[in-house]
């Protein structure tokens, strides 16, 4: 079955950096597109990144210049660099193992088959 593990998560400072892991098992890896979400206090669950099997990455505007995917198919590891680390950055970050599509107008759409338990990252001063 299929089983995600993530890891790096912990206490870190505001402007710091976190890189945080998933190991994935259990499917075909590189033959599927892969997400990070978290839940945080001030937003619930919101979805923050995805990677396409081609390695393509998408985020969401609210990360979009500080957050990085990326992806090593022959390890069958996702990851998450979280760059300038912010307050509201803290919650529980989950991996997720993702199908998309092109929807009407264009964009990339998401559905989500499975997360993992997910780390935590605090970010205090």
């Amino acid at each position: 079955q299929v089983q995600l593990v993530e890891s790096g998560g912990g206490l870190a400072q505001p402007g710091e950096s976190l890189t945080l892991s998933c190991a994935a098992s259990g499917f075909t890896f590189s033959d599927s597109a892969m997400s990070w979400a978290r839940q945080t206090v001030g937003k619930g669950f919101e979805w923050v990144s995805g990677i396409l099997e081609n390695g393509d990455s998408f985020y969401d505007d609210s990360v979009k210049g500080r957050f990085t995917i990326s992806r090593d198919n022959d390890q069958n590891k996702l990851y998450l660099r979280i760059n300038n680390l912010k307050f509201e950055d803290t919650g529980v970050y989950y991996c997720g193992k993702s199908r998309w599509w092109t929807g009407v107008s264009g964009a990339v759409e998401w559905e989500h088959d499975a997360w993992g338990q997910g780390t935590q990252v605090t970010v205090s001063s």
